[in-house]
């Protein structure tokens, strides 16, 4: 008896809990994550933002607009990075080329959005390495070097990388924003507590909300 009021306590505690989150006052394990190992960041006194994407996911490509906005207005509070991820031999090919762009400095907003637009517009997967090579090249980029380097150690290395990431970061659905080496949420976590949202564009509104406040929450801890 005694075991049953602990359970019925723990499980009235639990929807109180989830009942009083929202993405305006989130809650740990609620609408966000705190990793059980911190993850090192590099951004000094600037707080640290890692999107972990895939270009063919089409939940990352209607984020993106959202996401570029909110990084415009964070401005010099934050250091903001983007790492493609994959987990389908599929995806590779873009991924790879978002790595070849990277080391050849030529991977910017501009860029992104037009990789986006060409897979989820035009409807070019580039799902293999040859639809890659002739998108590059398309963009006036030198396609023998950009082959070179897409084939390169360099490339294997970022790819392995990414893929260490998503282990230690907990990655497990995507986009997923991490904070500072400390922290991750997403559109679906942001609306974990609250279950109020009816569309992606307030998925987004409500992650953006989380953000504002681990970015803040992070900021402070580096004091």
């Amino acid at each position: 008896m005694r075991f049953m009021k602990f359970v019925v306590g723990a499980l009235m505690l639990s929807v109180a809990a989830l009942s009083s989150a929202s993405p305006a006052d989130p809650k740990n394990g609620v609408e966000y994550r705190t990793l059980a190992t911190p993850q090192p960041v590099d951004s000094g006194k600037k707080v640290e933002v890692i999107e972990f994407f895939d270009y063919a996911c089409p939940h990352c490509f209607a984020f993106d607009p959202t996401l570029s906005a909110w990084v415009k207005k964070q401005g010099d509070n934050i250091v903001f990075k983007r790492m493609h991820i994959s987990r389908s031999g599929t995806d590779l090919p873009q991924e790879k080329m978002f790595f070849t762009l990277s080391a050849m400095g030529l991977m910017n907003d501009a860029m992104n959005t037009k990789i986006f637009t060409e897979m989820h517009v035009s409807r070019n997967r580039m799902n293999r390495d040859e639809l890659a090579f002739d998108f590059a090249a398309k963009q006036g980029v030198d396609r023998q070097k950009f082959i070179e380097i897409y084939r390169g150690l360099g490339v294997a290395g970022s790819v392995r990388r990414s893929m260490s990431m998503m282990d230690a970061y907990g990655v497990d659905s995507w986009p997923m924003i991490a904070i500072d080496g400390k922290y991750v949420t997403s559109p679906t976590m942001a609306n974990e507590g609250s279950k109020s949202a009816t569309s992606e564009a307030e998925l987004h509104a409500q992650a953006v909300q989380v953000m504002d406040f681990l970015v803040a929450k992070a900021k402070a801890e580096k004091k």
